[in-house]
């Protein structure tokens, strides 16, 4: 290890929680609330339409990938103009994909392994999503958090990456962050000047091309890591 870490920030989805079931039942549920409220839009579109909808919004404009909320909103607004529904549906249609988007269950490591590593380290988070940590009960482990949408640009952006540092006040050098995606995460974060840890839950393979700092598959890995990593750091 380079420099001794004082911090580690966390990527979320599909780092700390499983992201895909509860996109699968956030969209079930806000589909049969259309179903209820806006038939019309029903009968023309389906749950993998919209999510193609969104696809090629988001193909079109790329400025979407800063805001994802802003995303489906925008898709849910244009589908429920084509079928002549209220476009005022579009918030509360927001308000229940949104309740159980944030209806998350953490990997069973995660909050002991987030308790085991804030007793010598300082915790953060950066996302490109929009989960609400106070929501899902995790935030009381950050002491800071940040979100692509209120950041106003999103990973691998460096400046996200320097801002939590900054927040922390401390360097990039003694920061590592944690994710799951080889390019948003661990490119992202190196490129920024952090250390990177590749969250690989899900037994992926590494192409050559990425070189991860490091490689876990839960918090505990993760903490048996910095620990041998600082015993072997300067001044130890």
């Amino acid at each position: 290890m380079k420099q001794s870490v004082k911090a580690v920030l966390f990527d979320l989805d599909d780092t700390l929680w499983a992201i895909e079931p509860v996109l699968q039942r956030a969209e079930a549920q806000l589909f049969d609330w259309l179903r209820q409220h806006a038939p019309r839009l029903a009968s023309q579109h389906s749950v993998g339409s919209l999510r193609e909808r969104r696809q090629a919004l988001l193909a079109a404009e790329p400025a979407y990938q800063i805001n994802l909320w802003a995303l489906r909103h925008a898709v849910l607004t244009q589908a429920l103009r084509e079928s002549e529904e209220d476009l005022q549906l579009a918030d509360p249609a927001m308000v229940i994909f949104t309740t159980a988007r944030n209806s998350v269950e953490p990997f069973d490591d995660v909050v002991p392994g987030l308790q085991r590593l804030a007793q010598r380290l300082v915790l953060g988070t950066i996302s490109n999503g929009f989960a609400d940590l106070k929501h899902i009960g995790l935030a009381d482990h950050f002491r800071t958090s940040l979100a692509a949408h209120q950041f106003g640009s999103a990973k691998p952006d460096p400046a996200i990456f320097h801002a939590a540092c900054d927040a922390l006040q401390l360097t990039p050098a003694e920061t590592v962050y944690v994710g799951d995606d080889l390019t948003l995460d661990v490119l992202g974060a190196q490129q920024a000047g952090l250390q990177a840890v590749w969250m690989n839950r899900f037994n992926r393979p590494l192409p050559p091309h990425v070189k991860p700092d490091a490689i876990c598959t839960n918090l505990y890995e993760l903490d048996a890591w910095l620990r041998a990593a600082s015993d072997k750091s300067p001044g130890n």
